[in-house]
């Protein structure tokens, strides 16, 4: 750490949150992390991360951590929900890591969690601290928490997710938009499958519901599904509901026999509803920011929620690299216009979930390098 850095102070610690930690931390600020979870739970999630985003956790030290543990087919294929006809395949493996510059990874979302909260030190990490509110001073802001304690900081990023409270601070208190879809999903052993065999990596396209199935390490002993499913009536946004899994084969009982096999190997699973915002008319203050799903949640059509705010975390930090206390308005507010066109459409298509669209933005997405990419002109100073 170097002389003179910040103090920040960074509300959530997911994937986000322990990125910014991390990217900050290189760039010579003291950060803390405040986290209203007790402890972290390796709920059954997959997650799959592009080259866009492997490029920043290479530079954090990463990648040789996510080739042991993350599975890297050659593609992923795009299927017909009945009859099971390939409708696109998605060239993976060495072919994408040649053209974009880095590998494209499936893997569990806790294992890429523990990777990265083996980043920063343990002691910077607040469990168990649920922010109730902000208050701006002259000296920095102060955060208040559920349990009565307080702390204080130069500067307050909000990387609490779709349901932010610190974005509710800068901007009022308005819901997210409820797409009217919830997300099944579990990881399950492949052993369970008795031996049916599934695809590396497959998307099945119904009409008004779809289901992605992979494996989510090299070993393919666990698999992971997640669904997008239509039931307006349900609006619970947690990791770790549960799901009916009678309700779930239910909704997937026309699909081809490969994808009934996977429902009837399952034994439990998760059901969680899917939020989503129009982009946000800004994203800072002088001392506050946000970042990750704070600021532009999107549905997970194209795999980019995690990813994006990777890369918010390291376009902050170097937007943030040296900056003084009384620059950091203005250094917020060039990360806010560095990053807001890109996120909000992505944001955009991945709520359109079109096949030919997302095809047609492959391209912009996976070759983006957040170390490299043109930060907005900087803004004069408020």
């Amino acid at each position: 750490m170097t002389k003179g850095g910040l103090s920040i102070a960074i509300v959530g610690a997911g994937i986000g949150g322990l990125t910014a930690a991390a990217t900050l931390r290189r760039v010579g600020h003291d950060v803390r992390i405040y986290e209203q979870a007790r402890a972290f739970a390796r709920i059954g999630a997959g997650i799959q991360q592009g080259p866009n985003s492997v490029k920043v956790l290479r530079k954090l030290g990463l990648e040789p951590r996510l080739r042991e543990m993350a599975f890297r087919p050659d593609a992923a294929l795009n299927r017909q929900w009945d009859t099971g006809e390939v409708t696109w395949e998605r060239r993976l493996g060495d072919e994408v890591e040649r053209k974009y510059g880095a590998p494209y990874f499936y893997m569990h979302r806790g294992d890429l969690h523990a990777a990265l909260a083996d980043l920063v030190p343990d002691g910077i990490v607040c469990r168990n601290r649920k922010l109730t509110g902000l208050r701006e001073t002259k000296d920095g802001v102060t955060l208040a928490f559920a349990d009565g304690s307080r702390a204080d900081a130069d500067l307050v990023i909000g990387a609490d997710g779709v349901h932010s409270i610190v974005r509710e601070v800068l901007l009022g208190a308005e819901k997210p938009g409820f797409t009217g879809r919830v997300a099944y999903r579990t990881t399950f052993p492949a052993s369970l499958m008795e031996g049916a065999a599934i695809d590396d990596c497959a998307k099945w396209w119904g009409p008004d519901r779809h289901i992605v199935i992979y494996y989510v390490n090299p070993r393919r002993d666990e698999i992971y599904f997640v669904t997008s499913t239509p039931e307006p009536d349900f609006e619970v946004e947690s990791w770790s509901a549960k799901g009916d899994l009678g309700e779930l084969r239910a909704a997937y009982r026309d699909f081809h026999p490969k994808v009934q096999a996977v429902l009837a190997a399952c034994p439990e699973v998760h059901k969680w509803a899917l939020f989503e915002r129009e982009p946000l008319p800004r994203w800072s203050a002088e001392r506050i920011t946000l970042l990750g799903d704070a600021c532009h949640p999107m549905t997970p059509y194209m795999a980019q929620g995690a990813a994006t705010a990777i890369e918010d975390a390291a376009v902050l930090s170097r937007c943030l690299d040296g900056v003084e206390r009384d620059r950091m308005g203005a250094a917020l507010r060039r990360y806010e216009d560095s990053r807001k066109d890109r996120t909000a459409r992505i944001q955009l298509i991945s709520r359109l979930n079109d096949m030919e669209k997302i095809k047609a933005e492959i391209e912009s997405v996976y070759s983006y390098d957040a170390w490299s990419a043109p930060l907005a002109e900087a803004v004069a100073a408020s």
